[in-house]
């Protein structure tokens, strides 16, 4: 297997033709210096769209602004709701206080805190005889 794949490596490569069997009309490329104004106006036209379809690329233009979209709107959500500047001037003022004392105030549920504004305890449910119970 070995002999026969060192043999086939050392024989001459079959010569390479560039026959095409489908001739051109016209010669490729034409020469500018001949043509006339309204000619090249024409094929710089057509060349500048095909160059500009042949380098279109939709879905990596589609993903670099989807990945610019999301890591603006993080450091945006970053900056306003989790970075500390109280560091920064004034230590009464911080910004954006107003706004992160009501994401929280919103959210605090959500991260398995007690509910202020509901009490579930047993005993502040009124207890009436006069609903009936069903059994």
């Amino acid at each position: 297997m070995l002999i026969s794949a060192v043999r086939r490596a050392a024989q001459d490569k079959a010569p390479l033709f560039f026959n095409n069997h489908f001739k051109s009309r016209t010669v490729w490329p034409p020469d500018f210096s001949k043509l006339d104004a309204k000619q090249k106006f024409r094929y710089e036209r057509k060349f500048k769209r095909r160059s500009k379809l042949k380098w279109l690329r939709p879905g990596w233009v589609k993903g670099v602004k989807i990945a610019q979209f999301t890591s603006i709107v993080f450091v945006l959500i970053y900056g306003v709701l989790f970075l500390d500047l109280s560091s920064e001037g004034s230590p009464r003022h911080r910004p954006f206080a107003g706004i992160r004392s009501w994401f929280f105030g919103m959210t605090e549920n959500i991260f398995g805190t007690d509910d202020k504004r509901r009490n579930f305890s047993l005993e502040s449910q009124p207890t009436s005889s006069a609903t009936p119970s069903i059994k």
